[in-house]
């Protein structure tokens, strides 16, 4: 039988280890204790997806409580939507950084990581700001191809121009955090995401009430806000990487064109952009689906459900991006058995914690919706949406570390083929089929999101024990 004593040495381990990662002290991820690793990187990578979360669910928040929540809900949810195409090129060019500066580091050369990691930026903000104009041109286009009735149009038009327009420090935000990640300094983009939250929850009240100070801008209010807070966070970002005390250091001679690394880059980003670009415009399809079969309450619940379930999704999604860090280092550092051991020791972790959030949906759900909207329609596509949705949690959390463990590796080509075939060879034509064939509507669509997302873990954990990420060079 344990001792109590090593019941309480254990537990002030663990709080002196979370200190430690909230902190973001540096360490070697190549060496030590595999627990330690996962935990240092894990601990803030997950609460800044968390803090990502929380951009959408304050604006839903404050957006749902207006008069006129259904249009507002939706305009939200489906702006969130199209973005996901922005956020793609993000999170591809970023899993690209991390990959290469991760893999520099761990052949311990800082000074080529951080070159790495600005010819990134550089190649990333050329491509963002060719789609920001046309998002800020063609935004009620936009609305309309989604599904949107012609009043959410025409009140969300200015909502979506500004969040388009904006959308560089939306890519800024998610690319210099994946140069932290790769870097190891997972905190400094968790502070980075703290900073732009507690600015878009002061000012996503203000701008959209007014409260007697400034003009109420309502609906548009909200993009005004959370636009302004992701640029306080990348200012922050941009303060650490030029002038933080850590071993990755930008200088202003690393923003000379470097076309080998570039193109190198460019090589793991295309099948990453793409990846997500599959995944996103399948979501996209999806919320349309909604949308078309379910009216705007039915699309405003489907909406309230994804963004709670992705305020869930992200702490794991977080948790598996420290797969993506060690499994770079370890490669760089040619410890190959463990870059293997520690993605195993993330799933568990993963699936730990989407068990948890699982009994959570299940008694709690009900409320969480409540919390959203008191829009009874709305409420209880939400409630179902939920409900089936959450079936699938635990695959999800191996999934999400097999990904990442790809992309770390800089094998980014196999989740892209993973995710075409798992969304649009199989999650569409099973929603479009149950959705409409079959005249389910949105539950057909709800039914298909777990039966897919399941399948697609599965396939993902096959390719990962055959070995191939391993071999890859970068």
């Amino acid at each position: 039988m344990s001792h109590p004593t090593n019941g309480a040495s254990k537990a002030s381990n663990y709080i002196t280890l979370f200190k430690q990662a909230l902190r973001g002290e540096e360490m070697d991820y190549t060496q030590g204790s595999i627990r330690k690793a996962v935990i240092m990187l894990a601990v803030p990578m997950m609460l800044e997806m968390i803090m990502e979360s929380v951009f959408a669910l304050v604006d839903l928040y404050f957006v749902g409580h207006l008069e006129d929540s259904s249009h507002a809900i939706q305009t939200v949810g489906l702006t969130e939507s199209v973005l996901t195409i922005m956020y793609s090129i993000a999170i591809g060019m970023s899993m690209a950084a991390t990959a290469v500066v991760a893999r520099r580091v761990g052949e311990k050369n800082p000074e080529k990581a951080a070159q790495a990691g600005v010819q990134a930026i550089i190649v990333a903000s050329a491509v963002t700001v060719l789609l920001s104009l046309a998002g800020l041109y063609y935004s009620p286009e936009i609305l309309k191809i989604m599904g949107a009735s012609p009043e959410t149009v025409t009140k969300g038009t200015p909502f979506i121009r500004i969040t388009m327009g904006g959308s560089i420090v939306v890519m800024l935000l998610f690319l210099i955090n994946g140069i932290f990640r790769g870097a190891g300094n997972a905190a400094i983009a968790m502070k980075s995401l703290w900073l732009a939250n507690i600015c878009n929850i002061v000012l996503c009240p203000l701008l959209i009430n007014g409260f007697g100070f400034i003009p109420a801008f309502g609906l548009t209010g909200a993009a005004m806000a959370t636009t302004i807070g992701r640029a306080t966070g990348v200012a922050y970002q941009a303060y650490h990487l030029f002038y933080g005390k850590h071993q990755l250091k930008i200088r202003i001679s690393h923003f000379k064109p470097e076309f080998p690394v570039i193109k190198s880059l460019v090589g793991i980003a295309t099948p990453g952009i793409f990846q997500f670009v599959i995944a996103s415009c399948s979501w996209i399809f999806l919320a349309q689906l909604v949308a078309t079969t379910g009216g705007d309450n039915g699309s405003a619940g489907y909406q309230t459900a994804l963004r709670l379930m992705m305020f869930f999704m992200l702490p794991a999604w977080g948790m598996s991006n420290a797969a993506s860090t060690l499994v770079g280092q370890n490669l760089g550092a040619e410890r190959i058995d463990r870059a293997e051991e520690s993605v195993m020791k993330t799933v568990r972790y993963n699936v730990v914690f989407m068990l948890f959030v699982t009994v959570l949906f299940f008694f709690f759900g009900n409320w969480l919706v409540s919390f959203f909207t008191q829009d009874e329609a709305i409420k209880a596509v939400g409630r179902q949406a939920l409900r089936i949705m959450s079936a699938g949690y635990i695959f999800y959390g191996i999934g999400m570390v097999m990904i990442n463990t790809f992309n770390g590796a800089g094998d980014t080509w196999t989740p892209t083929w993973v995710n075409l075939c798992g969304f649009w060879l199989f999650q569409v034509p099973l929603a479009w089929f149950l959705a409409k064939y079959i005249d389910m509507g949105p539950e057909g669509v709800f039914i298909a999101i777990p039966v897919a997302e399941t399948a697609i873990s599965v396939a993902a954990f096959i390719l990962f024990k055959k070995g191939r990420w391993k071999k890859i060079k970068v």
